[in-house]
């Protein structure tokens, strides 16, 4: 009752303490939520180890472990592992909350509030999958386990919506440094992938933490090179032909990789297997490939060293990377939640191997350094399947400290990213396809012309009519103007309800045509079907009506229709919220301001 009573009081103070959101404090809470993400990936590594000890008396290599586990057990503990992890999933799934449960949708379009109970659910349910094989990534987990983090601090300090999700992209940063050590393309990740902007106002604080978790991950002993090489040999200009071509292939490919992951979940589902019997299933089968090939376990890690230190022969290369798609496609296919960034860089590097070998067989002159296609398949391939090539080139650079991929490695991640983008397909994350037709639509938004808003009028009038045909239509459709045309459809002009009032008033015959005093140019302004939105505001803004009459561009106009007020500022409303939406307005004063006004 006193913790309680002390937590509703530090509560309401920070609420009244605006600074602690405030733009020099966020910098200093970044460095907090770098120790944060460090923390919680130690803390995942640690429960993937008790599991591996509880199960089999030892841990390490998730490929190491399956290879002493007996027949019967590797296809025990998967399908043990799914259904453990189907049943998390399930339970999660039942929870009534209120908040994301995916941190990229908190950072990119919620509030970023994540809802920690399904959160920690999902977590135990990823530790489930990985310690027993599955072929998934564990930066999923810990990446999320770190966002977690960010977001109760963020929530317990009282931050309003746009600091909230800077934090919490504070913390998925520092889980991807800390998972790959990479801090720089940690950073990158959550910048180029989750928020789509480069802003130092954003980028800064993500660096931070990204820099204050890989910090902390040496300083408790857990950092290391991630692929330790010897230094490679200086790349030959000709090497950069081979770099290019890699890049292209990789481009090609990497799509096609994605398609079949989506074809292994809708497999999965025409089932009709509830998540828990799905996953339960996709750890028997990985469990029966296992028997095969055990190296099939785990995101491919050990495998990826293997090919940049030992010889392959082409033909064992092209078995276990079809055996390792074969089981990334079971694992993620079944519902497992993990990351897919290490499985896309083993297929990437398998590519890269399988390249060099076939370069070799018909041209002598491919250098036979084959670690260098190992990363250039690496990062091109992660770089196509991510749509992030920056992440993609600094991710490699820092997993190895080699200066010397560099140059060859912007070439291929380049040309990878253009050919994977000019393919229409799969994309390895729903917040960047959301991004990419939010911004199509922009675009189309902002070149539209009000030739596409023209309706057609009904209250026209030929000028040879009658004042008794003008009253009979102001009776029926009950508007203000009437639209005088001649028998070429050419505007004359308008005939005002106030008008006709008026000449009735007179005694006038109702039988007369209509005489050139009613008809008048200078009541309304005529519009052009070229005009843009922003030009059509101004003159509804100094109309007081619904509706204006839009004219052809030729020497003597035709009436085309008229355009409403509603359907622009419909139009204009629609642009707006998806400017709202950016994450270029994160740390806008103005898009506080739009969040709240929508709140209340």
């Amino acid at each position: 009752m006193i913790f309680s009573d002390g937590l509703g009081v530090l509560r309401e103070q920070c609420k009244q303490a605006r600074w602690l959101s405030g733009q020099p404090a966020l910098l200093v809470w970044a460095l907090l939520m770098g120790v944060v993400g460090a923390l919680a990936t130690i803390v995942f590594y640690w429960g993937i180890h008790q599991v591996q000890l509880f199960l089999s008396g030892q841990s390490g290599s998730i490929v190491s472990v399956a290879r002493s586990w007996s027949a019967p057990e590797r296809i025990l503990y998967p399908a043990l592992g799914g259904l453990v992890a189907g049943l998390l999933l399930w339970w999660a799934s039942k929870l009534k909350v209120d908040s994301n449960a995916d941190y990229m949708e908190a950072v990119a379009i919620g509030d970023g509030r994540l809802s920690l109970r399904q959160g920690v659910l999902r977590v135990l349910s990823s530790l489930s999958v990985i310690a027993t094989g599955g072929s998934v990534g564990r930066e999923g987990a810990m990446i999320h386990l770190a966002a977690m983090g960010a977001s109760a601090t963020g929530r317990l300090f009282c931050f309003e919506a746009i600091p909230l999700r800077l934090l919490v992209a504070c913390g998925a940063a520092a889980g991807v440094s800390a998972a790959y050590n990479a801090p720089i393309a940690g950073a990158l990740f959550v910048a180029e992938i989750v928020l789509g902007s480069m802003s130092m106002r954003i980028l800064g604080p993500l660096l931070l933490s990204a820099a204050t978790a890989n910090i902390t991950m040496r300083l408790l002993g857990y950092y290391h090179v991630m692929y330790d090489l010897p230094e490679l040999a200086p790349v030959s200009p000709y090497f950069l032909v081979f770099a290019i071509l890699l890049g292209l292939l990789s481009g090609l490919l990497a799509p096609q990789f994605l398609r079949f992951l989506d074809f292994a979940k809708r497999l999965f589902k025409k089932t009709g297997l509830g998540l828990p019997l799905r996953l339960t299933l996709g750890g028997l089968v990985l469990g029966l490939l296992m028997q095969i090939e055990p190296r099939v376990a785990g995101n491919g890690y050990s495998i990826i060293n293997s090919f940049l230190h030992d010889s392959w022969a082409w033909s064992a290369v092209a078995v276990i990377l079809l055996s390792k798609v074969l089981s990334t496609g079971i694992t993620v296919g079944s519902g497992a939640v993990g990351g897919v960034i290490t499985p896309v860089m083993f297929v990437g590097g398998a590519l890269g191997l399988l390249c060099v070998q076939v370069f070799s067989l018909l041209l002598p002159v491919v250098p036979a350094d084959t670690a260098m296609f190992v990363l250039l398949g690496m990062g091109s391939f992660l770089a196509a399947a991510t749509s992030a090539p920056l992440m993609a080139i600094l991710m490699i650079f820092e997993m190895t400290h080699s200066y010397t991929i560099i140059l060859p490695l912007m070439l291929a991640c380049v040309f990878s990213y253009f050919t994977s983008r000019s393919i229409a397909g799969a994309v390895m994350y729903a917040v960047t396809e959301s991004r990419d037709k939010d911004l199509q639509l922009r675009h189309s938004l902002r070149r539209l012309r009000l030739a596409s808003l023209v309706s057609p009028v009904s209250t026209v009038i030929k000028h040879h009519q009658t004042v008794q045909d003008a009253l009979d239509m102001f009776i029926e459709y009950g508007v203000r103007f009437i639209y005088v045309v001649n028998e070429m459809n050419e505007y004359q002009g308008v005939i005002a309800h106030k008008d006709i009032s008026s000449f009735l008033l007179s005694g006038n015959d109702l039988k007369a045509p209509l005489s050139g005093e009613l008809v008048n140019r200078s009541y309304l302004t005529t519009l052009k079907p070229d005009m843009t939105l922003d030009e059509v505001q101004d003159y509804f803004e100094a109309f007081n009506g619904e509706r204006l009459p839009v004219l052809s561009m030729d020497e003597r106009p035709v009436l085309l229709g008229v355009v409403y007020k509603s359907d622009v500022l419909k139009k204009l409303n629609e642009l707006k919220r998806l400017l709202d939406a950016s994450s270029d307005a994160i740390l806008d004063v103005r898009a506080r301001k739009l969040y709240d006004d929508r709140r209340k």
